[in-house]
């Protein structure tokens, strides 16, 4: 098997569901990761706002120290990959 494909399934699987809660000023939107493309620079995210589950791609940003984030809502307010956890009961 190729080791490029092997890496991108541990990056997906590292990923995969991770989720993070994230306040707007009104009420809490809570994003889950869907899929995680490093290639394509692009990250699928189900999010959850004000009860309604829609499942979004956005693009993936790098800043200055390697970290990757993407842009949300209309203030394009800074959402870093690194900030998502897993969550277990």
């Amino acid at each position: 098997m190729n080791k490029e494909i092997i890496k991108e399934n541990l990056d997906y699987q590292k990923y995969y569901l991770k989720e993070f809660s994230y306040f707007d000023g009104e009420c809490d939107i809570t994003f889950n990761i869907v899929d995680i493309n490093f290639e394509k620079k692009t990250i699928n995210v189900a999010v959850t706002n004000r009860g309604k589950i829609s499942v979004i791609e956005y693009d993936l940003h790098q800043d200055n120290n390697g970290d990757f984030f993407f842009k949300y809502g209309v203030t394009f307010d800074k959402i870093e990959v690194n900030d998502f956890e897993t969550i277990t009961d």
